[in-house]
């Protein structure tokens, strides 16, 4: 028979303490895998948004690239393929079931992604078709579109997923040339876009199918400062809340527009009688300050001279018409202003273009709505006509004493190359410090136009420092001898 030992207080002390330290290196084996648990979690989280966000692995083809050169490819190939016939079979579907109406935008949202995934497998197999092409041979690949090393893609240099998107090659679907020789699609923004990177990603920061943000002015400051052309957008631009039907055609040329047809959030002014005030200040553009004073201001330029026409430097358009007799049809104004030339003009049967941007007033929604064609265009970009093909080329208020002689020289070359034999350029109130007028009148006599009207002022109200200079010139016909 077995005595029972009784058990001392020291005894029972040790053996909690035993226990205790038991329990505790087994919590502390517990926290360790947890610690490594969690530790694996956020390396491969890492790992899964450096991928994501890599051009190379997600946007772009490189990685495809390696898989296809390392391994066998075939099975890549193959791999692919069926996932594109499966995202395929899925957009069917999404297609042709009908959709609960409180499903319907979940079903859309399902089926742009599906097609972006779509797209990028496409692209990833259409370009290695390509590049195998290309190496044996067999199909002529463009320069911009051969294999690159990560650091020249210019997508890499954006975070922004849109951007990223846009800036990407786009190989064409059928994987062949098309009609104009090219094998992909070359979307193209300003060189100036790289300078102003936070600008521009905050510009394409937005929900795909959604409204887009109120930044137009963003735009127009990425615009002005040389990131033009801009990227295009995936989202609805924003319109005012209460949009009003425009003035019929014979009302609308010279009546203010309706307040509720424009987007006022950007301006000191939130109305046209605003900016029609001659009182007011802050109206928008210094150079425009009556531009919309369409009764007392407007309506007489071009069509009755102030003063002494032997002191003024304005043309009338019936003067400058008669030059080439039926013969001015279309053209460009490139100038500050809301329109009034061109509505100046159409009494005349010819059909003008506005080119503007909207300096501190709506100038662009201004020539629109009073039934005229806005061009918005910066100073920076290639005027988008073809070569040889307006009767005449206008320009006030832009071309001033300020502008860059290198610069005017490419704006007057890009302006010869769209003007046809024949065509006329109005130069109408350039004005520059007296001691430049030389350099800048060499600038326009550099084209060899034929001088129909030529004349010099002395601009009053800058205490005779500064001079005015109009003139209309005829384009000849090329080559000089």
């Amino acid at each position: 028979m077995k005595s029972l030992r009784i058990l001392s207080p020291e005894d029972t002390a040790m053996t909690k303490q035993n226990a205790n330290t038991t329990k505790l290196k087994t919590w502390r084996l517990v926290y360790l895998l947890i610690f490594v648990t969690g530790a694996a979690a956020l390396l491969l989280s890492g790992a899964a948004m450096s991928k994501f966000f890599s051009l190379k692995s997600f946007l772009g083809n490189e990685s495809f690239y390696s898989g296809f050169n390392s391994g066998n490819q075939n099975e890549v190939i193959v791999t692919v393929q069926s996932v594109i016939q499966k995202i395929q079979e899925e957009l069917e579907n999404l297609r042709t079931t009908e959709q609960d109406p409180t499903t319907s935008a979940t079903a859309l949202k399902q089926g742009a992604f599906l097609a972006d995934i779509l797209g990028l497998l496409e692209s990833a197999a259409t370009s290695h078709n390509e590049e195998k092409n290309r190496r044996i041979g067999s199909f002529n690949v463009h320069p911009l579109f051969k294999q690159k090393k990560p650091s020249d893609e210019p997508a890499n240099y954006f975070l922004r997923e849109e951007i990223r998107k846009y800036v990407k090659i786009k190989p064409n679907r059928l994987g062949k040339q098309n009609f104009m020789g090219a094998n992909a699609t070359f979307t193209s923004i300003g060189h100036a876009c790289f300078a102003m990177k936070e600008e521009l990603e905050e510009y394409m920061d937005y929900d795909v199918g959604e409204i887009c943000n109120d930044d137009w002015k963003l735009a127009q400051r990425l615009m002005v400062h040389g990131c033009d052309p801009l990227p295009r957008r995936r989202c609805f631009s924003r319109a005012p809340k209460l949009y009003s039907e425009p003035f019929p055609i014979d009302e609308s040329m010279w009546k203010l527009p309706d307040d509720r047809n424009v987007r006022w959030s950007q301006y000191r002014c939130k109305n046209f009688k605003c900016l029609a005030n001659t009182t007011a200040t802050g109206r928008g553009f210094f150079k425009c300050s009556d531009c919309f004073n369409l009764t007392h201001h407007e309506m007489p330029r071009w069509v009755r001279l102030d003063g002494d026409s032997n002191e003024t430097s304005d043309f009338l358009i019936s003067d400058v018409l008669g030059i080439k007799p039926d013969e001015i049809r279309i053209g460009l104004d490139f100038s500050v202003g809301t329109g009034t030339f061109a509505a100046r003009m159409r009494e005349f049967n010819v059909t003008i273009v506005s080119a503007t941007i909207n300096f501190g007033a709506p100038f662009s929604e201004m020539i629109a709505l009073r039934g005229l064609v806005p061009l918005y265009l910066t100073i920076n970009q290639r005027v988008p006509f073809f070569d040889n093909t307006l009767d005449l080329i206008h320009t006030t208020r832009f071309l001033d004493g300020w502008i860059d002689l290198v610069l005017l020289d490419f704006i007057l070359y890009d302006w010869d190359r769209v003007l046809r034999p024949g065509g006329l350029l109005w130069i109408d109130s350039f004005f520059c410090l007296k001691e430049d007028l030389y350099d800048y009148l060499l600038a326009f006599e550099t084209l060899r136009y034929k001088k129909h009207k030529w004349v010099v002022v002395p601009k009053l109200d800058k205490d005779d420092r500064e001079v005015f200079f109009s003139a209309v010139l005829e384009k000849p016909p090329r080559p000089f001898r």
